[in-house]
C-alpha cells in the first residue's frame, strides 16, 4: 500500500500524519489532547496515583496541573517532529486514559505503543479496542510495518491484551525499567501489518 505522494516506496517522499482523532465505536474516541484538557488528564493521574504507580515510572513526577501541561506541550513539539502521538482515551467525551505512539521510526516503518487507564474503567475491554483501532491507522493508513509492545513481566493485565491483539512474545529484556525503586524485566511483544490483517480476516 502506498501512502501520500508515494511514501513508503520512495524513501524521500514525505510520510503520512497520525490523525489527529480516531472513532473507536460509539462514544469511544482517541483524540489529540490540547492544554485545555490539563486539568482533567492531571485529576486522571492524581485520582489513580497508587494504582498508576505499580507499572508506570513518570507518576511522581506529575504533581500538579502545571506538569501535565508541559507533558501535552511536548507531546505536541514530539508529534509535530512526526517521532510519536498522544492519544487520549475518552469514554462518552470524559478522559478515562491515554495510548500512545511512543516512538515511530519511519526508516525501518515501526512503531511502539503504550497506554494506561483509570482503574474504574479496567475490564471493559477500552484499551483492547482503543489499541486495534491504532493499530488499524498504523498499519492501514501509515503504511507502517511493525508495532510493538513491552510490558513488565508481572503485568498480567497488559499482557493479556497484547495476547488479545494477536502480538506474539518476541521474548524477554532483563532489567529494563527502574520503576522507582528497583529494575523490572520486560516481555517484548510484536506483530506485523502482514500478520495484522491476516489475523483481522480470519
Amino acid at each position: 500500500m502506498s501512502g501520500p505522494c508515494g511514501w513508503p516506496q520512495d524513501r524521500d517522499a514525505p510520510h503520512p500524519d497520525p490523525a489527529g482523532s480516531l472513532l473507536v465505536e460509539d462514544d469511544l474516541e482517541l483524540r489529540v489532547p490540547n492544554e485545555r484538557d490539563a486539568d482533567e488528564l492531571f485529576l486522571n493521574v492524581d485520582t489513580n496515583r497508587d494504582y498508576l504507580r505499580e507499572w508506570l515510572p513518570w507518576v511522581d513526577d506529575v504533581t500538579s496541573v502545571e506538569d501535565e501541561t508541559a507533558a501535552i506541550c511536548r507531546s505536541a513539539e514530539t508529534r509535530e517532529k512526526g517521532e510519536g502521538c498522544f492519544y487520549l482515551i475518552c469514554l462518552e467525551g470524559n478522559i478515562v486514559g491515554t495510548l500512545s505512539l511512543n516512538s515511530i521510526d519511519w526508516d525501518n516503518r515501526g512503531f511502539v505503543v503504550g497506554y494506561w487507564i483509570s482503574e474504574e474503567s479496567m475490564g471493559k475491554g477500552i484499551v483492547t479496542k482503543s489499541c486495534s483501532r491504532l493499530l488499524d491507522h498504523c498499519f492501514d493508513d501509515l503504511c507502517l510495518h511493525r508495532g510493538a509492545l513491552e510490558v513488565a513481566v508481572e503485568n498480567n493485565a497488559s499482557i493479556a491484551i497484547a495476547e488479545r491483539l494477536g502480538m506474539r512474545l518476541e521474548g524477554i529484556t532483563r532489567e529494563r525499567e527502574w520503576l522507582y525503586d528497583h529494575y523490572v524485566d520486560a516481555s517484548l511483544y510484536a506483530i506485523t501489518a502482514p500478520e495484522w490483517r491476516e489475523r483481522s480476516q480470519g
